[in-house]
């Protein structure tokens, strides 16, 4: 999400730092260019308008031209600007409410409530280790209460039984009931979408709202409907009360103005995002890290505690000691590879860190995506135990079996090997240094691109 807008506010801002010094002339060009980026990322005219004139504001006082650093003072003020529209503070799901809490999901057919349904079910579990049970209001979209039993078997979580010729309103009772008898501490209710916002729908949640009288209402909004999602909010919000918003979808989207536009539209803060398709891609929102994410400035905070998730402790120190001894292989730069993709992959890891944008424009020149580490992990897996740990033995006969095994050619095979050494190399310079090791692509250092790649 925000790519475009990241990468257009990055030439403004890097236009603004080369100067020495700022006039109000300079600050009110750059910040013409801020407004047309924002407008075109499709955030709301009244969010731009009012943004850009509390910017020009405190930009063109004397704080700004009489700074050391001009330039990233305007940055600066930017950043707390965007901040404060988003929400200043993180904003957590609200459990705090006799049990079970019941917690409503709405939004149109095809915004992914159902999947988020059981997403949030999940983190609720995983992440605070509630109790939950799923149910599905959806009595018109074929098949809707299966899809949401099949998504509850693979997260484990139980749903409510289905019974044909339900009313929703008496499903979201019985929900509460068999919440109640059965010490449950959340009940998620998953409602029913139209492909537009009609009365029918505002009634029948309404309904629903009233029956239950939900903890927490929540949007499920996807992203890359743009303005139509914060008109969306704004009606959500004045017929049925919402106490929240959850973007879906943010991984497809390059614009990324409906995230900056509905906190501001609607009152109502931004709680969690979906960020892929498994059941675990749902985390919460952080305006300040998004922020910094859209300005180039990275995401460090969330990429050391995506790392934290994915790499097992006892794996890391065991990692570590290979490293001391001198005893890296390809096993192990193998698990390296599974933990990149399991923290979204180099995309996703490279958007988190500072200059993300001239890393992925690297990235894009030199033609690495995830696809290639699928490959070179298949690679890896194409070679016998005794070659992953010695290396050396891959000559040219078995360069060409370890290519048929995996699909790919001697030519990617002699890149891997020589990415492998610059790592090795690496991991000796950081033995001596006494550093640790983070997973691949962590850390970079000037945002240059992991050793061996492109190359």
């Amino acid at each position: 999400m925000f790519d475009t807008l990241t990468e257009r506010l990055g030439k403004v801002f890097d236009g603004l730092t080369r100067r020495g010094a700022l006039s109000e002339a300079d600050i009110t060009a750059a910040l013409r260019e801020v407004r047309v980026a924002l407008l075109e990322a499709d955030v709301a005219l009244p969010v731009v308008r009012d943004l850009v004139a509390a910017v020009q504001e405190r930009a063109t006082g004397q704080e700004v031209l009489k700074s050391i650093t001009p330039g990233q003072t305007v940055i600066k003020i930017v950043h707390d600007h965007l901040v404060e529209t988003l929400g200043s503070e993180a904003v957590e799901i609200d459990l705090n409410a006799p049990t079970p809490v019941p917690m409503l999901l709405v939004g149109l057919q095809g915004s992914g409530k159902t999947t988020t349904t059981a997403k949030l079910a999940n983190y609720l579990v995983e992440k605070q280790g509630k109790k939950v049970i799923m149910a599905s209001l959806d009595v018109r979209r074929p098949a809707a209460q299966e899809q949401l039993r099949v998504l509850g078997d693979q997260a484990l979580i139980p749903t409510l039984d289905i019974k044909l010729g339900e009313a929703p309103v008496d499903i979201a009772r019985r929900a509460m009931d068999r919440g109640r008898r059965e010490g449950y501490d959340v009940v998620l209710l998953d409602t029913a979408g139209r492909l537009a916002v009609d009365d029918d729908m505002m009634d029948e949640a309404v309904a629903i709202r009233d029956a239950v009288k939900p903890h927490e209402t929540l949007l499920v909004a996807d992203a890359m409907t743009g303005q139509d999602a914060v008109n969306i909010g704004r009606v959500f919000h004045e017929k049925v009360g919402l106490t929240g918003i959850v973007l879906t979808r943010i991984d497809g989207d390059a614009r990324g103005g409906a995230a900056l536009s509905m906190r501001a539209v609607t009152g109502c803060p931004i709680k969690l995002l979906g960020t892929g398709e498994g059941l675990g891609a749902l985390e919460p929102f952080h305006p300040d890290r998004i922020v910094g994410r859209i300005l180039g400035m990275g995401d460090v905070v969330g990429l050391v505690e995506k790392a934290q998730e994915v790499v097992e402790e006892e794996q890391a120190r065991k990692v570590a000691a290979k490293i001391q001894k001198g005893q890296f292989d390809l096993e192990d730069m193998a698990d390296q590879l599974r933990q990149v993709k399991k923290m979204g992959g180099m995309g996703g890891i490279m958007s988190m860190l500072p200059g993300a944008g001239k890393i992925q424009k690297q990235m894009a020149q030199h033609n690495i995506d995830d696809s290639m580490i699928r490959r070179q992990e298949a690679i890896i897996l194409s070679m016998t135990p005794g070659e992953r740990h010695r290396p050396a033995l891959i000559k040219a006969s078995r360069k060409r079996r370890v290519a048929a095994g995996s699909g790919t050619s001697v030519q990617e095979i002699n890149k891997l090997l020589k990415q492998f050494q610059q790592l090795q190399s690496m991991m000796k310079k950081m033995k001596k240094m006494g550093g640790r090791m983070l997973p691949m692509g962590g850390g970079m250092p000037g945002g240059a691109l992991p050793p061996g790649f492109g190359r």
